[in-house]
């Protein structure tokens, strides 16, 4: 926040200095490229494909647990026949005989439910068991591609993180003795355009930023630093060139 109001020649010096350093940290960015965005999408797939390979596992298991109740039901009905296959040896009329029969049946009928079951079971575990297999070797392939993209980075950032410090006191500096008022409308004006350009110079008659001609009325207004002029066309804030510490044979 300003602690004092700054002279129109000073409120554009400071904007075209902020501006400056705003730009060499853009350019820092844009040497780092899309690696932020990558490493974060990346952190996020493996974080996605981590909890798919649990929930696959607990499926895994889940059908483990089913095939192994089958399996006991399975016994528990081939006991039971043995029984009532004895007990037919000592029947002792038709009624009895019938009712031993029907049980025998019955229990062929449970092994052969739970033998489907089983079936049904081992496909879907098998199912599970690829699709795993699928995820943790994509998994691995990924963590792969984090590690390198992560080096990049690291690498880029070493390089660059004494310069963007020092840009960040510069840009700190700058903003401090600016309106709050003028700040914001710079701050919308950067996040307007791709370029990052709010303050421009007058170049060749055109403004430095979207290249419209400016009229030689508003020209000979700009250099004379008595007001802060936007570009009718684009509405970025323009500067003449001694601002832009541009000389006359640049």
């Amino acid at each position: 926040m300003a602690t004092k109001e700054l002279s129109v020649i000073d409120t554009l010096t400071q904007l075209y200095a902020l501006q400056s350093v705003d730009s060499q940290v853009d350019a820092i960015e844009i040497m780092k490229g899309e690696l932020p965005m990558e490493v974060s999408d990346l952190e996020d797939e493996l974080s996605g494909l981590q909890t798919r390979i649990s929930k696959l596992d607990d499926a895994i298991a889940d059908f483990k647990d089913k095939i192994s109740k089958h399996k006991t039901n399975i016994k528990e009905a081939e006991a039971l026949i043995a029984k009532y296959e004895k007990q037919l040896d000592n029947v002792k009329n038709n009624r009895e005989y019938d009712a031993l029969t029907k049980e025998i049946e019955l229990q062929k009928l449970e092994i052969q439910l739970s033998e489907k079951k089983i079936k049904e079971a081992e496909g879907h575990q098998e199912m599970k068991k690829n699709a795993k297999s699928t995820a943790a070797e994509k998994l691995k392939t990924r963590e792969g591609d984090l590690e390198t993209k992560k080096v990049e980075l690291e690498k880029i950032i070493k390089k660059t993180e004494k310069e963007e410090k020092k840009l960040k006191k510069e840009a700190d500096k700058a903003r401090e003795v600016l309106d709050d008022r003028i700040l914001k409308s710079y701050d919308k004006i950067r996040t307007s355009y791709r370029n990052g350009l709010a303050v421009v110079p007058v170049e060749r008659g055109a403004c430095g930023g979207c290249f419209n001609r400016i009229p030689p009325q508003m020209q000979i207004e700009i250099s004379q630093r008595k007001k802060l002029i936007a570009c009718e066309h684009c509405g970025r804030v323009l500067v003449d060139d001694e601002t832009a510490g541009i000389s006359e044979d640049a």
